[in-house]
């Protein structure tokens, strides 16, 4: 297979100048790149990726670290982050972890072979610490809040998102309310739990645990939640409900059961889903798709180098309410 050097001897142009043509460099003539790619078409020439990844220092690739791709709120989330990789000239390294530390384990290293750019963390199993250990490798943005730690962030504020929507429900006259949620691991659920406990303190009730629905991740769970909900003996009179698919099967349930909603149970989802618009679910809109492109500018400006880390923006959310609450 040709080189470069001969490429450059057949064209009468120097080596220099094949590089530029075959990296799409602006300053070359247009005689000079024609001869260079009539060349490289004679001889069939086929560039060495690995070897311009070293010359540039770049792949173009990022690595994705999520859960789950087939949920809604990481479907959102992946969409944001595609968008603007299309945009930007990246390809993307999707793995799809089911939270097991050693898939997650598995990107970071890839990292630091330099097999990838940087990671993007939209969910994650492995200790904060564990991967603040990987940072001098190449950039790292979680989707998450990380307080002091020194890697970049996109973040919601769940703490205070949370508050505003149970205190919303108390506004209107709910005095027992729950909520569910996906899992009760990982820093955004405790936020979340911790806005809940505060705020039931400072309305004078206790917690009931009983009220607190985990592992709700998909219509079906929905539709599950509502069937336990009829066999407790005090159940709450609204939920928060973490995930609009989760909402949909609660809503949906509900009816057949013969429940009214917001009567007898009255629903806020997250993540303001196309479903949520179409069934008329009140939502909280907490910008999942805008996390997620963010996430994607923000390591495109630290592996270019037009900004230096670590980088954190906070997403806004918006209470919109509908006809479930």
């Amino acid at each position: 297979m040709a080189n470069i050097k001969e490429i450059a001897k057949i064209a009468g142009v120097s080596v220099t100048t094949v590089s530029r043509v075959l990296n799409n460099h602006p300053y070359v003539k247009e005689d000079k790149r024609r001869a260079v790619l009539e060349t490289i078409d004679r001889l069939n020439y086929s560039r060495n990726i690995n070897a311009l990844h070293l010359l540039k220092g770049r792949t173009q690739i990022i690595g994705v670290i999520l859960p789950m791709i087939n949920h809604s709120y990481f479907g959102a989330m992946m969409e944001g982050i595609a968008g603007e990789a299309l945009k930007s000239g990246y390809q993307l390294m999707v793995s799809q972890t089911s939270y097991q530390p050693e898939e997650e384990q598995r990107m970071l290293e890839m990292m630091r072979n330099k097999q990838i750019d940087g990671v993007i963390i939209c969910s994650r199993a492995l200790p904060l610490q564990h991967i603040e250990a990987y940072n001098s490798y190449g950039p790292i943005v979680l989707c998450e809040d990380i307080g002091a730690a020194s890697m970049s962030s996109v973040f919601l504020n769940h703490y205070n998102c949370f508050q505003e929507v149970i205190r919303h429900l108390w506004n209107k006259g709910y005095r027992t309310i729950g909520y569910s949620i996906g899992r009760t691991e990982g820093t955004s659920s405790s936020r979340r739990y911790e806005a809940y406990c505060d705020i039931h303190e400072e309305f004078g009730i206790s917690v009931n645990p009983d009220w607190i629905y985990d592992h709700c991740l998909d219509i079906e769970d929905g539709v599950l939640l509502v069937r336990h909900m009829l066999e407790q003996t005090n159940r709450p009179s609204a939920l928060v409900v973490t995930s609009a698919q989760v909402a949909a099967g609660i809503l949906l349930e509900a009816g057949r059961q013969g429940l009214k909603i917001p009567e007898d149970l009255a629903l806020i989802s997250f993540d303001n889903m196309p479903i949520s618009e179409v069934l008329g679910i009140s939502t909280m809109d907490n910008g999942i798709y805008t996390m997620g492109s963010s996430a994607m500018t923000i390591i495109d400006e630290l592996v270019r180098g037009t900004a230096s880390g670590p980088i954190t923006r906070e997403i806004s959310f918006q209470l919109i309410e509908r006809s479930t609450a």
